[in-house]
C-alpha cells in the first residue's frame, strides 16, 4: 500500500516487513483544525478544559451529530440494511470466542442472511446460539471444506514451503474454502499447502498510512504528532483499561517512549503498551472521551462512540483519517471487508467498492467503524495500510485481546 505521508516517507520497523511498508503518516506541520468537546465519558456534560489547548478558541464547541448524517444516502442505506445481520453475526461470534470450536471456519454477511461456515457436526451449544441469533436476522449454517484451524496451519505451511519468495500476505477465505496468497506482480509461483486450495493474486503490497487541534479529554480521528520522529498520524479511539485512559493508534506511528502532541503543540502523552506485529499501540494520557471526529479538519463535527464490535467478511465500514477527511470533507465509506490475514500481523483487508482511495498519508491509526441504529459509532479497528482502493486495518477485537481495552463511550 502507498505511503500516506506528505511529502516524506518513513521506514517501518523490521518486524513489519512481511509487506513492503511506507508510512501513511503526515508531516507535523499539517494544517490545524479546531476541534473540541466538553466533559469525559463518566461526566457527560461537565465543563471541559476550554482554553487549555494552545491555539484553542474558547468558543470552540464540538458539534455532535448523528454519524449517519455525514454519509451519502446510498452509503447510509447500505449500513442500515446490514445492521441486523451484524447484530446476529455478533451473537454467534461471541459464542465462538467463549468456546473456541474446532469446526468453526468463518462468518460472512450475505445480502439478506448471515452464513456460519462449519466443518463437521455443529454442536448443540452452537445450534442454540444460532437459534438465538436468528431471532434478529436469518443465520444459515453452511458446510465448509476446512476449519479455521486447518486454514491457519496450511497458511503457516505455505510460508514455510516457499522460503525466499516475496509473499506479502496469506489471506483466509471467509467460507473456509482455501487461502489466497498475495505476491508482487511478476513473482514466481507459490507451492501450495497439501490438501488446501491456494490461489495467488499479484498485486501491490499494502503499505502503512499516517485533525488537527484537539485537547484533553482526547478523542478519536484527530491529528497526533510524534515529536520524537517528526511524523504525524491519526488517533483511533479514546480507550480505557480500568481507570487508566489511552489513545489507541497504529504501532508504526511511534516506538516506546516517543512523545505525542496535537498539531498545535499540546502534550498528549508518551507511547506505552504496544504490539508491533499487530500494529496497535496505546498512548497513556490524562483524559479521553467517547467522541470521534467525522467531518473535515476545519470543523468540529463529532460522532458519539457507543462501544465496539467484531468485524465480519462482507461488512461495510467507514474510516475517518485526517488526510482523507481533509480531501473529502467526510469519512471514507463503502469499505467492504474481504479477508482476514493468517500471519503474525493478523490484519483485516477491505476494499472501497467504488475504486476510490481507501486511505491517504496521515490516516494511519485512524478510526475504522460502523454506525449503530442510534446513529452512534461502533469501533471496529484502526487504519494500518493502503494500496489504492484496498485497506489494511487491525480489528478492534485484536486490540481488546492485546490490551484489555474498551472504548470511552457517550
Amino acid at each position: 500500500m502507498t505511503s500516506l505521508s506528505h511529502p516524506r516517507r518513513w521506514t517501518v520497523a523490521a518486524a513489519m516487513l512481511t509487506l513492503t511498508v511506507t508510512a501513511l503518516q503526515a508531516p507535523a506541520s499539517a494544517t490545524p483544525a479546531v476541534g473540541a468537546t466538553t466533559g469525559t465519558a463518566e461526566t457527560a456534560g461537565a465543563a471541559g478544559p476550554a482554553g487549555s489547548a494552545p491555539g484553542a478558541a474558547s468558543a470552540s464547541v464540538a458539534a455532535t451529530v448523528d454519524a449517519l448524517s455525514v454519509l451519502p444516502a446510498a452509503d447510509r442505506a447500505r449500513m442500515e440494511r446490514q445492521r441486523p445481520l451484524v447484530a446476529a453475526a455478533s451473537v454467534v461470534r461471541w459464542e465462538v470466542e467463549r468456546r473456541g470450536y474446532s469446526g468453526y471456519a468463518g462468518i460472512t454477511l450475505e445480502d439478506s442472511a448471515v452464513a456460519l461456515w462449519w466443518k463437521g457436526v455443529v454442536p448443540p451449544s452452537m445450534r442454540r446460539a444460532v437459534a438465538n441469533a436468528s431471532r434478529t436476522a436469518p443465520v444459515l449454517v453452511r458446510s465448509a471444506a476446512h476449519s479455521l484451524g486447518e486454514l491457519r496451519a496450511a497458511a503457516a505451511a505455505v510460508r514455510a514451503g516457499n522460503p525466499g519468495l516475496p509473499i506479502q500476505a496469506v489471506k483466509l477465505k471467509g467460507d473456509g474454502s482455501g487461502l489466497v496468497v498475495s505476491a508482487p506482480p511478476g513473482a514466481a509461483g507459490v507451492r501450495a499447502a497439501a490438501g488446501v486450495p491456494v490461489s495467488v493474486v499479484h498485486e501491490p503490497a499494502l503499505r502503512p498510512t499516517s485533525r488537527d487541534d484537539d485537547w484533553s479529554p482526547w478523542k478519536g480521528g484527530a491529528t497526533i504528532v510524534n515529536t520524537t520522529r517528526s511524523t504525524a498520524c491519526t488517533s483511533g479511539f479514546g480507550v480505557r483499561n480500568g481507570s487508566a485512559g489511552y489513545l489507541l493508534t497504529a504501532a508504526h506511528c511511534g516506538q516506546g517512549g516517543d512523545r505525542f502532541q496535537d498539531a498545535r503543540g499540546e502534550f498528549i502523552g508518551n507511547v506505552g503498551p504496544r504490539n508491533q506485529d499487530h500494529d496497535v499501540e496505546l498512548v497513556p494520557t490524562s483524559a479521553v472521551d467517547g467522541y470521534v471526529y467525522i467531518g473535515n479538519p476545519d470543523d468540529n463535527l463529532v460522532g458519539l462512540v457507543e462501544g465496539w464490535g467484531w468485524t465480519f467478511v462482507g461488512e461495510y465500514l467507514c474510516q475517518s483519517g485526517v488526510s482523507s477527511s481533509r480531501e473529502l470533507g467526510r469519512p471514507v465509506c463503502n469499505l467492504k471487508v474481504l479477508f482476514f490475514y493468517a500471519d503474525r500481523e493478523d490484519l483485516v483487508e477491505a476494499e472501497q467498492t467504488e475504486g476510490q482511495p481507501a486511505a491517504r498519508p496521515g490516516d494511519s491509526g485512524g478510526p475504522v467503524y460502523s454506525i449503530s441504529g442510534s446513529g452512534k459509532i461502533v469501533a471496529k479497528g484502526t487504519v494500518t495500510r493502503t494500496a489504492g482502493a484496498r485497506l489494511g486495518f487491525q480489528d478492534y477485537g485484536t486490540a481488546w485481546r492485546d490490551f484489555g481495552i474498551t472504548p470511552a463511550t457517550r
